[in-house]
Order: C-alpha cells, then sequence, then structure tokens
C-alpha cells in the first residue's frame, strides 16, 4: 500500500520525488542566526538559502553573505573570511566550527532537513 502523503512529507520528501520527477533546483539550506545578527538584518526566525553543491560552511555563507550584505564581516573576517572568534557552527549536534570551511557538510543539511546553527559563543565560568 502507498504511503501517506502526509508520511511522506514528514520524511523530508519533496513534492517533484513524490511525483517522480527530477528537481533541477540547487538544495535550501536552513540556517539559524544569533538573534542580535537576525536583528542587523531584520530576519524573523530561521533562514533558508539555495546552495548549490557540495553544500560547505563556505558556500552556505557566501549564499547567507550574498541575500544579506549587511552581515558581511560579522560571521568571518572581512580579508581572510576566518570564522569570527566567539561564534562556532554546529549541525547535527557536532561542533563543525574547527573544521575546513570547504569540508561538506551532513547530508540531512544539504538536504534542508536538518539546520546549520551559527552560535555566538558564551564565555565565562564559576566563582
Amino acid at each position: 500500500m502507498a504511503r501517506s502523503l502526509r508520511h511522506r512529507w514528514e520524511t523530508g520528501e519533496t513534492w517533484e520525488s513524490m511525483a517522480g520527477l527530477q528537481s533541477n533546483m540547487a538544495p535550501f539550506v536552513r540556517v539559524q542566526i544569533p538573534y542580535h545578527l537576525r536583528n542587523l538584518a531584520r530576519i524573523d526566525g530561521e533562514v533558508q538559502l539555495e546552495v548549490a553543491a557540495p553544500v560547505t560552511i563556505r558556500t552556505v555563507l557566501d549564499a547567507l553573505e550574498a541575500r544579506y550584505p549587511m552581515l558581511r564581516g560579522t560571521i568571518r573576517e572581512h580579508d581572510t573570511l576566518a570564522r569570527r572568534p566567539f561564534l562556532r557552527f554546529f549541525a547535527c549536534e557536532e561542533d563543525l566550527s574547527l573544521n575546513p570551511p570547504d569540508d561538506p557538510l551532513p547530508e540531512v543539511v544539504a538536504q534542508g532537513k536538518e539546520p546549520l546553527l551559527i552560535i555566538g559563543a558564551i564565555a565565562g565560568g564559576s566563582r
């Protein structure tokens, strides 16, 4: 028996795959950024970006900065494009901050099933 449309949607099947069509579109990557950067870019909630394969931190940040130019220099340095010290990248409960920026992101992130999280680091300790 065929799976219900609800089940197929919840498991991440696209309308194109349900209809047996191939999509030529690049995947949409979900990105969550810290409040102060969302406020700067006037973004409500999560960002969905069209990113061409291979999906890497570099290609996601390139797409994010292309759509929201006011974020240039806030996540990575202007000149070196290195990650700013107090920001971290997480996906699938893993810290990807120290990985090379051209390493492929996990497939579930590339397919938009899980978000790439950009988190402001929290410093401090106990007394």
